[in-house]
Parts: C-alpha cells; structure tokens; sequence
C-alpha cells in the first residue's frame, strides 16, 4: 500500500482510524473506526483498490438532499416523456416519494430505508401496483444520482414489491359484440364497432379525424392518441409512439363513410365529439354512453375489454402475431400476457381435435397394447362428447 495514500493509527479509546488521500487531494477518514490495526490496514487496501479502478465515489457528493435533486431529475425527463407519463411521474413524486425521502441525503438512503418505506405504503392500503409504480419513480431518481456519482449504488436493487394481482380481461363473443353496439346511442355505436373490429385503445378511437380513414382501402392510421390530465385534454402520439395502418372489415368502412357524410369535410375534423363539438371526455362518455349500452346489453366489461376481446378474436383465428400487429405490440408477449385470452370452449375443441387425430392414427392408450378389447372404440365411431 502507497504510504502517501493512507494510514492507520491507535486511537486513545484503543481503537484504530484509518484515514486515506482520495482523487480531489482530500484527506478521509474512514466511516468506522476498527477493533485491530490488521482490520484498519485491510479497509485501507480495499479502498486503495477502489480508487485505482475508479470506482470510487465522493462521500460529500452523497450530501445532496432527495428532495432537490428529485425535482431535478423531474426537470430533466419532462422533454423526452410524454406528458401522462410525466404528470403520473410527478403526482407520485409529490404524494409517495417526497415526503417520506424528501429532506434525507442521498447518501443516507438504504436499501432497509427503501423497503421500509414500501411497508409503510402498503400498511396505508396502497394497491400493488401503486406501490410499484411509486418504487421506480424513487429508482430512476436513485439511478441517476449513481450515474452522476453522488452515490456509489443505488439502494432500491433488491427491494422486494408486493406481487402485483393481474385482472384478467373479460373476453365477449362476436354475438355478445354485436348486441353492445345494437344497445349504444348513434354515433357512439360505430365508436365502440371500431374498437371491436380495430382493437384501437379508447384515446385512439377518441383522436381518430376524417384523414385517418382511407375508405378505398377499408383501412385507416392510428398516427394520435387523446390525452386527459387533470380534466385536460390534448394530443399526443400512440403508446410506444407507434403509427399503425389497420385494415377493417369491408361492412365497418361503409358505417364509416355513411358517418363521415354527416361531419365537416375538413380532414382535421374529429369522428367523434360531445354534443358541443368538443372531443369526448372518457369519464364523461363512460357515464353516459358507454356504461348503458353495456348494462342494456346484459354485459359487465369495459371499454379495455373490447381490445382484449378483438384481440382474442384475432388470435384464435389468425394467430397471435397478426393480432399483435393489429395492436401495435412489438414484442408478441405482451399480445398474450395482457389481452388474446383463451375463448371459453376452445380449449375444449382443441382437446377433442387431438383426441380425434390420435384415433385416426391409432394412437391412442389401449389401441397396440393389449389393455382393452380393440373394437372398444373404433377409429371411425364418434368421439365422445
């Protein structure tokens, strides 16, 4: 060890204090002081090794309170998320984040903090998925802060999160879809055809104009996504910023166009608006268009559940990658994870198309083997129900 970067002595209590010269010239002490001269000289070593790989992080950097560098970090994603993103960001920032970690130094920060912290919020009734969404504003915050070398690891590695309670999507039949739609008040009756047949997100279908219909082609671009923040609305572009090119069914294109007879013909113009021509409000439409038609319909969904229905439709007949496509899903994962669910029977089918195919090539337990009569079941008798 380089005498010139540190040394130990005996303290008058008999303990001994390792101090070190660090990168900025500075003199240290160690953050403890040790039973032994051999315990003292061997954090020494460590911390020499440190430096020499340059991971050595300044304690004093450490000293920045949470709150002020979290506001910071705010300031520095605003242009590069979307701004539900960053006003979600900022809302749990403000009610979750701050006010337990706002006046701490980074530095002080553990990960026994952290998880503290998560059982606190989960003590006050916070879902699972609050209480996550809270833990990775407070990592991307702590991430950034290692990046910028005020800490040397961020303590969030490691916290265990509540296991998060997936709901499943109620998936409807093309029957049931079609009684929604005979169910809801004109025009809002082709607004939900489309999400049914299209699979577009509600803030999709609330931002669709009259050039985002091509009606030579029975297709149109998803290219906006309505956004609603705190009563206000404005537009932005889909989720993962994906335009998209849908093609529809040949009988929603001539709905379409019969609809578009009836609006302005400017190309900017919106499909769908609220009776003062302003574009629709979800809670507002939920309220007083959407939920009737399902209750006069018999149904308990939601609008997410007829994107999940279309999707399921899509799959079981085309596959998961065209219905995944149709979603604007890059990764088809998430088509299955979240939205193109079994429909109720199909799995029966498939089991019974098995059966029938293992019968048709003898292949069945029982059919070689001697274990039962081979007239039993014979390949050309009806499978049984």
């Amino acid at each position: 060890m380089d005498r010139d970067f540190g040394s130990v002595r005996n303290l008058p209590s008999g303990r001994w204090q390792a101090r070190y010269r660090g990168p900025d010239g500075k003199r240290r002490p160690a953050p403890m002081t040790f039973k032994t001269k051999r315990e003292a000289s061997r954090w020494l070593t460590l911390k020499e090794a440190e430096v020499a790989r340059g991971e050595w992080v300044n304690p004093d950097a450490g000293n920045v309170l949470f709150g002020a560098w979290g506001r910071r970090w705010l300031d520095s994603i605003r242009p590069t998320v979307k701004p539900k993103t960053y006003a979600s960001y900022l809302s749990l920032f403000r009610t979750q984040v701050e006010p337990h970690f706002g006046r701490m130094t980074l530095a002080s920060i553990r990960p026994i903090t952290v998880s503290e912290w998560v059982a606190d919020m989960n003590a006050r009734g916070l879902s699972a998925s609050r209480i996550r969404q809270a833990h990775v504003v407070l990592s991307q915050i702590m991430q950034t802060a290692t990046v910028n070398e005020l800490i040397r690891i961020s303590p969030c590695i490691g916290t265990k999160l509540p296991r998060l309670v997936v709901h499943e999507p109620t998936i409807i039949t093309k029957e049931q879809g079609s009684k929604l739609v005979a169910s809801a008040v004109a025009p809002h009756d082709l607004l939900i055809e489309i999400m049914l047949y299209a699979g577009l997100r509600v803030g999709e279908v609330f931002a669709l104009r009259r050039k985002s219909i091509d009606l030579d082609s029975d297709s149109l671009r998803v290219s906006e996504n309505l956004i609603e923040i705190e009563g206000r609305i404005s537009f932005g572009t889909p989720k993962n910023h994906q335009v998209r090119d849908i093609q529809i069914p040949e009988f929603l294109t001539r709905k379409i166009r019969v609809h578009m007879e009836g609006i302005d013909s400017n190309g900017e113009t919106l499909l769908f608006v609220n009776r003062k021509g302003n574009p629709l409000h979800y809670n507002a439409w939920r309220t007083w268009r959407f939920d009737p038609a399902v209750k006069e319909a018999g149904l308990d969904i939601t609008p997410h559940d007829l994107r999940a229905s279309h999707a399921s439709w899509v799959a079981d007949e085309f596959g998961v990658l065209a219905a995944g496509r149709r979603l604007g899903h890059s990764n088809t994962t998430i088509t299955t994870r979240h939205y193109a669910r079994r429909l109720e029977g199909k799995d029966g089918e498939v089991a019974r198309g098995l059966n029938q195919g293992a019968r048709a090539t003898g292949d069945t337990p029982g059919a070689h083997s001697g274990h039962g009569p081979e007239d039993e079941n014979p390949p050309d008798a009806p499978v049984p129900a």
